[in-house]
């Protein structure tokens, strides 16, 4: 049994499905991390706002273990909590404790990150919320990339 981590950009995974009119469940979605991918541990780096607290707690009851970022209130409104530096971060500090890793975003900030896990024989894949719409940087990767829309029956969230 595979020994593999997820490493979860939530930002870019949450706007980019709420972008194609839909809302992820993130309940089903760790199983599927579990069973294709033999996810033991699912990172979601994502911003603290303190009035989330319930949501916190249900995703970690789900089996996410969350990573913080303080977020910045801007201007029109927005939160802004990037959390890039503390994935890339996270993926090196645990990198003796998986066999290999699952990452899940669009942004190409990531390119290095993911271009490393290649190269090293760590990278198991590299999951995308939108074949449509993701950094043309991470075209690179076509043969370890799957997306997350494809299986929008399987991961809609429904009331």
């Amino acid at each position: 049994m595979p020994n593999n981590y997820a490493f979860i950009d939530s930002q870019n995974l949450n706007l980019s499905i709420r972008d194609q009119g839909w809302r992820l469940d993130y309940k089903n979605f760790r199983q599927y991390l579990k069973d294709k991918y033999g996810i033991t541990k699912a990172f979601l780096f994502i911003g603290y706002i303190i009035t989330q607290q319930t949501m916190y707690k249900i995703l970690q009851q789900q089996g996410y273990i969350l990573v913080f970022k303080p977020t910045l209130d801007l201007k029109e409104g927005k939160v802004k909590g990037n959390v890039d530096a503390e994935l890339v971060l996270h993926t090196m500090i645990e990198w003796n404790n998986y066999d290999k890793a699952v990452i899940i975003t669009g942004d190409g900030d990531f390119y290095c990150l993911i271009e490393y896990l290649e190269k090293k024989g760590k990278l198991e894949r590299l999951l995308i919320p939108n074949r449509y719409k993701y950094s043309t940087l991470l075209k690179k990767f076509g043969v370890d990339t799957s997306f997350i829309n494809e299986l929008r029956e399987k991961f809609e969230y429904e009331r």
